[in-house]
Formats: structure tokens, sequence, C-alpha cells
């Protein structure tokens, strides 16, 4: 009989397909310096390498092309610095559609450098071509970075009776991106221009760098893992965190900050905010008794930061993760939505 052929959406990969595939490596060559490797809700892989710990990451860069550059160094320097890291040296291989124009790829090459310059990293290298296999720039952008050894932080650390936390609200990134690319729609929605230019700059303000976040946290102490909410938001982040710490995660809704240009641009486009990619949102889990002291030093430092949640013991000796979300402290908790890709990609392609 002939296998079924599944095709696949626009987006990342599932996330239990993603995991199938990593299991399925070939099992040979080890070497031990890998301390964390290839895994779902990882956001860097983590190497001894002398006295240190190198921290290494991939990301690719598909849309937002006008700022294509300056994107791809500040998402990939976001998974270091989840890590407990210091991103330090930038590699991109940058792929460019026939017709393009040499003072398009200056224009992009100074986003780098800009962007590079304003977090105090160096461009170590990378590739540049114009090829007829991509209809728009593409940016896969290599990010490394240091951090002392055993003092940096992964997605699988997140232990029962741990607070979570999330920094500045959801979701920055997707809001900023409908409002560039969506103007039109929002308007005849009834979303003011202002409020729509608003939206725009949250690229910038509050910013989708979780940089200071991450570190301002990781020097409060008690902090046991880290997340980059991207695609699929805070909830797809949230089962993520939750499958490599092996644990079950109640979150309080009331307790997240759904940003109000959020709430406005996805209601007028029928979006559900909480799978809309959310860079710009540091989600963490801290050792409760060092909870208060890690919201009150981001608050300190300018960053918006509350406690949504915890995590949890499985019940009657259960293994596996699981993420619930309870209306408020009072009610009870049911299973977190699943989103089968980021809302941003089934808006565009007019998937209901």
């Amino acid at each position: 009989m002939s296998q079924e052929i599944t095709i696949l959406k626009n987006g990342k990969l599932p996330g239990h397909l993603l995991q199938e595939l990593i299991d399925g490596l070939p099992k040979g060559f080890v070497d031990e310096r890998l301390l964390i490797g290839p895994g779902l809700g990882e956001d860097a892989a983590h190497i001894l390498f002398g006295e240190s710990t190198l921290l290494a990451k991939t990301d690719p860069i598909t849309f937002a092309t006008d700022r294509i550059g300056w994107y791809a160094v500040n998402v990939n320097a976001n998974d270091i610095a989840v890590a407990g890291g210091t991103p330090k040296w930038f590699l991109a291989t940058l792929m460019m559609p026939p017709g393009s124009t040499e003072s398009e790829i200056r224009g992009i090459f100074t986003q780098i450098g800009e962007a590079a310059q304003e977090i105090d990293v160096q461009l170590a290298g990378g590739h540049t071509e114009i090829t007829p296999a991509v209809t728009q720039p593409v940016i896969c952008g290599f990010m490394l970075g240091e951090a002392p050894t055993g003092h940096t932080v992964s997605a699988s650390g997140a232990k029962p009776g741990d607070s979570v936390v999330l920094t500045k609200g959801i979701a920055i990134e997707g809001t900023s991106i409908l409002a560039n690319e969506c103007r039109d729609a929002l308007i005849q929605a009834g979303i003011s221009s202002s409020d729509i230019d608003a939206a725009a700059e949250m690229l910038t303000n509050p910013g989708i760098s979780v940089l200071e976040d991450a570190q301002t946290a990781v020097l409060a102490g008690g902090i046991t893992a880290m997340h980059d909410p991207t695609e699929g938001g805070l909830a797809t982040a949230l089962q993520e965190l939750a499958f490599a710490s092996n644990v079950e995660i109640v979150i309080d809704k009331s307790a997240v900050n759904v940003l109000p240009l959020c709430q406005s641009i996805c209601e007028a486009l029928g979006i559900d905010p909480w799978g809309l990619i959310s860079s710009g949102a540091l989600l963490a889990t801290v050792q409760s008794e060092y909870a208060d002291a890690v919201v009150a030093a981001l608050r300190d430092a300018g960053v918006d930061t509350d406690v949504i949640g915890r995590v949890e013991s499985h019940a009657d000796g259960k293994t596996g993760s699981s993420v619930y979300v309870q209306r408020d402290q009072t009610s009870s908790p049911i299973a977190i939505t699943t989103f089968e890709r980021d809302e941003l990609a089934r808006y565009f392609e007019n998937d209901p």
C-alpha cells in the first residue's frame, strides 16, 4: 500500500514532527562537550569550550523585508540571551531574488551592522548571493555567544513549585507586523491611523529584544528556565517549555498582559493573540522564593513584568507535559489552546 502523503502548511514544523525527526537522528559519534543539543523548546546549543560554554543559534528571517537585517541580528541574539549568555559573533547567509539592486543589498548590510553595534556583537562572516530559489530577501542568521560554564539556562530546567514570569506582554512582534502589512484592512475594520502607527512602532518600542530582560532576570537570581515565545505565540512557547522540562504548567489568564493595541488589532482581523508571534516577551520560570525579587528587578529596569502562573507536579504520578489555563485564580483549569501554526501565517493565507 502507498504511504499517505501529508502536505505541510507554511510556518515552523509541528512540534511532534520536529521531535520525531530529532529522535530519529543517527546515534553514532557523541561529543561529550555538547551539553545541550537539538530538542523541542531548546533555543540554543550549549557546547563546552575551554573555560566557557559556547552558545550557538541559527534562525532565518523570511518576512519583514523592510527591516530584515535588523530582525536577523535581534531574533538570533534573543535565543542566546534566554540561554543565559551574551551574544558575541554573528554570521549571515543572505539570499536575494533576481532583479535585486545594489542599493537594496547595501541597505540590508547597513541594518545588520547597526543592529550588531547596538548590542556589541561583531559580524564574523557569512555568504551573499542572488538566486531564483527565493522571491524575496531571506536571511539565515547564525549567532554565537558565551556564558560561564555552570551558569547557563535552558528550557528544560523548570521544576514543580516554580513561578512563571512574563515580561512586556503579548504580542509585540505580531502586532507590529500586522500594523505594517495590513493597514488598509485595519482602517476598514475601524482601527485609527494613529493606533496603526503606534502599533507599527512597537517593533522598537517596547521592542523585540529580550537581551536586557534575560540578563536582568538572571542577575536577580532563582531563574530555572527561559524561553523566547516566537512562532506560535505564548501558547506554543508554554507547551514547548512544559515539554522540555517534563512538567505541568498552570497559567492565570487574567494575569497575562495582552497589550491593548494587540488586542484591538487582533479582534479587528479575527486573530487570537495567544497564538501570534511574540518576540519581545521573555517567558521564564523562577524559584518561587525569588519571584518577587525577579519581578522587582525587571520593573526597576523599566521592563513590565508579571507572575502569570505556576509549575506543578503531575497528578497521580503521571509523566509527560501539559499546560492549563484558568480564567482567574479561583476558576477550574482547562487545557490551553493548541495552534497548528502561527496566527500570522494563518491570517496571511486566509485559512479559517
